[in-house]
C-alpha cells in the first residue's frame, strides 16, 4: 500500500447506549472518535464510538419487528375509496394497436 493516503485503521470500541453493549473492532474512525476513549476488559485504553443501535437492539435482529399487514391495509383502502374494476367487462382491449406493440 502506498503511504500517507489511507485513513488510519486500529482498534476502536463501539458502544451502544440504548442496550448498554458494546464491542471491540477495527475500523478507520480511530481518528474521528473524538477523543473520547474507554477502558476495555483487557485493560487496555481504545477509543470509543457511540452508536444509536446496533445488532443487540435493532427489531429485526432481536424479533421484535412488526410485520405490516398489507391485505388488511388494501381491503381498508378499497372499503374508503371504493372498489375499481382494471378493466371494462366486454373482454375488448381499448388500446390502439401501437400500444400493444403491434403495427
Amino acid at each position: 500500500m502506498r503511504e500517507e493516503i489511507h485513513p488510519a485503521y486500529g482498534p476502536v470500541v463501539f458502544r451502544d447506549r440504548a442496550a448498554n453493549h458494546a464491542f471491540l473492532t477495527r475500523s478507520t474512525l480511530v481518528a474521528g472518535a473524538n477523543g473520547k476513549a474507554i477502558e476495555w476488559e483487557d485493560g487496555n485504553t481504545y477509543p470509543v464510538v457511540d452508536v444509536e443501535i446496533s445488532n443487540v437492539s435493532h427489531p429485526f435482529y432481536t424479533g421484535t419487528a412488526r410485520v405490516l399487514d398489507t391485505a388488511g391495509r388494501v381491503e381498508r383502502f378499497e372499503r374508503r375509496f371504493g372498489r375499481r374494476d382494471s378493466r371494462p367487462t366486454g373482454g375488448r382491449d381499448d388500446r390502439r394497436d401501437d400500444q400493444r406493440g403491434e403495427r
